[in-house]
């Protein structure tokens, strides 16, 4: 928690700078007065008043501890309030998945809405629109800030542009504007990969480190992001972190892109799943369905791809140095089933040195994650500068 001046007081922009400190500490977890106090360098009466002032606003809410086992008066615990919320969309091949995500990264109610066909544009606002009015009808007293869209592909963050989703087959679509006539919110839009990596670096298995590569299995597609020094790599033009289109073999089979030997061409769900006969599953199923079966098949089709995601993670581990890599959607799978395997592989090929002090992590987020990262688009103005909500 970055220390503010203590001695600036008054209204002014120390005090919205203050104000953001806060509303900021107490959205990563919940923390009483006192450690509020301790963590920012301000005394406790200033901490009091910018609670006070939150409080007023809805933003947090203060709960009474226990007292048992404390000597003298225990300190309120200060947490995020339960009325904003961000409204999450994740549109993906299948289907739109849209939530209420209050802050701390809360997700309160979930709504998905599948597609029989590869969807247009519009159609993916209007079943998400008609997901967001579902939502809010059954939350009345929820009042949403504002909309953050996850995007399977290169997004512009500046206009909220989709540059190319190319499982979608969506190219210079500028979708955060277009949601914002449907909504009538602010709209932002950024890569689900680089949003999942910001998700799980916040409240996941990236918390307390700030090096960080995160690689996510979804339905069609491998994503990934990245985190360095506490902060989102996205690249010039939004590509960072697309290790999926990595090249491990210049012969093997193409993906989705015309690109032959990648990560994504090995890598596959679709391909789990058809060796499983299954036609669709969860992470969680597919996990289960992976781990119980005994053909040997699956165990080859298996092998395969946990040899070439050793390889695509020792690769980022040499290049990027993180100090986690953290797996998600299928992938998370897939690791379970490796086990150390896994960490075997790696340690192998990655340069030696680099790979003892890496950590192999599983997402702890799971489906939520791609919410609570789109969620985090629409909180940064309100995190930014809490001073210019009011409450209606």
């Amino acid at each position: 928690m970055p220390t503010t001046d203590p001695g600036v007081r008054a209204g002014g922009a120390g005090r919205r700078r203050n104000l953001a400190l806060v509303l900021q500490r107490v959205h990563l977890s919940p923390a009483t007065r006192s450690e509020l106090t301790r963590e920012s360098g301000l005394n406790r009466s200033t901490v009091g008043a910018l609670v006070a002032d939150l409080a007023s606003r809805g933003l947090v809410v203060e709960d009474e501890p226990a007292a048992a086992g404390q000597v003298g008066r225990p300190s309120p615990v200060v947490r995020a309030g339960e009325v904003p919320v961000a409204i999450a969309i994740n549109p993906e091949l299948d289907a739109v998945t849209v939530a209420l995500v209050r802050l701390g990264g809360d997700v309160i109610a979930v709504e998905r809405a599948p597609f029989s066909a590869t969807p247009s544009v519009d159609a993916t606002v209007r079943a998400a629109s008609g997901a967001v009015q579902d939502l809010l009808r059954q939350h009345p007293s929820s009042r949403p800030i504002g909309a953050g869209l996850a995007v399977p592909g290169v997004v512009s963050r500046a206009g909220g542009i989709v540059r190319l989703a190319p499982h979608l087959g969506w190219r210079d679509v500028p979708l955060a504007a277009v949601f914002e006539d449907a909504l009538g919110l602010p709209v932002a839009a950024a890569n689900d990969g680089g949003l999942g990596a910001r998700a799980e670096a916040l409240f996941g298995a990236g918390r307390g480190v700030g090096d960080l590569v995160f690689l996510n299995g979804g339905a069609s597609v491998i994503g990934g992001g990245i985190v360095a020094g506490g902060v989102s790599l996205t690249g010039m033009t939004g590509h960072a972190g697309e290790f999926g289109h990595m090249i491990l073999a210049a012969n093997g089979a193409t993906d989705t892109l015309g690109v032959r030997g990648t990560l994504e061409a090995t890598v596959s769900r679709a391909a789990l799943l058809e060796v499983l006969h299954l036609g669709d599953a969860a992470a969680d199923q597919l996990e289960a369905a992976l781990t119980s079966s005994a053909d040997p098949a699956v165990a080859r089709e298996v092998a395969l791809q946990i040899d070439a995601l050793a390889t695509a993670i020792a690769n980022a581990v040499t290049v990027l140095n993180p100090a986690r890599v953290i797996l998600g959607g299928f992938l998370s799978a897939l690791a379970a089933v490796a086990g150390e395997r896994l960490d075997r592989l790696v340690a192998d090929r990655a340069l030696p040195g680099i790979d003892e002090r890496v950590e192999l992590r599983r997402s702890e987020l799971g489906s939520r994650i791609m919410l609570i990262g789109a969620a985090e688009l629409a909180f940064a103005p309100l995190l930014a500068d809490p001073a210019a909500y009011h409450p209606g």
